[in-house]
């Protein structure tokens, strides 16, 4: 009998597996059918973004700069290595994927809840909503590049063709997001307080950061309890946000090759935050609708 209760019990659990990876390959197929929607939904947020501001799209490029200068001004006080030079430039590398970052968690976050009239009364995957938000602030990041590009022309840095990768750096980046979006946003629907929580979790998150401040002003190693710890190592293994900042910087602000090994790590990284993001979200998905 008991022989015959496990047999049972994992054929309950293959086929559970089964079913649910069947049903993921499916939401993908779906997902590029509603591409048109995603599109839609993306030009909306990004109407409704800029509506009635005097400088529409400008602010794209002019909030950057804004907070280039107000960081520049400040750093020396804070955090401020003196031995770097184009400090703009080396700010806007690490802010401006920040900032991507932490619009796209925050406005996904919430994404299917303020989206919930639209659950409930017509049919689609409802992965389309966290989709279109990470995309349309995918647009506000790249426009926002220009003003690091005009930057980096202005303060004669040589960029290397190691630039090229910068696209597959965006692209890991956006995969990253996705995953940590896919999962806070059907964390969002059943608890409301998962945004309020994230706006706590993402200031401590930013300034665990080396966004406007280099890692070698960290200590290189900490003593816990008798074991010695290496902080930049662990800064980059816990935080895939150093990683990413780390890989912009080295292609924009240094102009030299990122390392191989450190490129495939957060890599692998992002897409197992994309996997285990998007299975979270399609085994909770289908009571949406009772919950927003």
């Amino acid at each position: 009998m008991k022989r015959q209760s496990a047999h049972l019990s994992k054929t309950a659990q293959f086929t559970w597996s089964t079913l649910l990876l069947n049903n993921i390959g499916t939401r993908l197929v779906l997902l590029i059918h509603y591409r048109s929607l995603i599109y839609n939904l993306v030009i909306r947020d990004l109407k409704v973004r800029y509506r009635n501001s005097l400088f529409g799209f400008l602010w794209s490029l002019l909030n950057p700069l804004g907070m280039m200068l107000v960081f520049t001004i400040i750093s020396p006080l804070l955090f401020r290595d003196q031995s770097i030079v184009n400090y703009p430039v080396f700010l806007l590398s690490g802010i401006l994927p920040w900032n991507y970052f932490s619009a796209s968690v925050m406005t996904g976050t919430n994404s299917v809840v303020t989206n919930g009239h639209l659950i409930k009364k017509i049919y689609f995957p409802p992965e389309v909503l966290p989709v279109a938000t990470t995309l349309s602030n995918l647009i506000n990041f790249l426009l926002a590049l220009l003003i690091l590009f005009v930057l980096i022309f202005i303060s004669g840095i040589q960029l290397s063709p190691w630039i090229a990768l910068l696209p597959i750096v965006i692209l890991i980046q956006t995969v990253l997001t996705l995953g940590i979006v896919f999962f806070l946003s059907a964390i969002q629907v059943y608890y409301h307080d998962t945004l309020l929580i994230m706006d706590v979790v993402m200031l401590a998150w930013f300034f665990l950061t080396p966004v406007f401040y280099s890692t070698s002003m960290l200590p290189a190693t900490y003593e816990l309890f008798g074991i010695t710890l290496n902080v930049h190592r662990l800064l980059y293994i816990l935080n895939p946000m150093a990683s990413l900042i780390n890989m912009y910087r080295d292609l924009l602000y240094w102009s030299y090759r990122t390392d191989i090994d450190f490129f495939l790590r957060t890599s692998i990284t992002a897409i197992l935050f994309l996997i285990v993001g998007y299975w979270f979200f399609v085994r909770y998905s289908s009571h949406f609708s009772e919950e927003v």
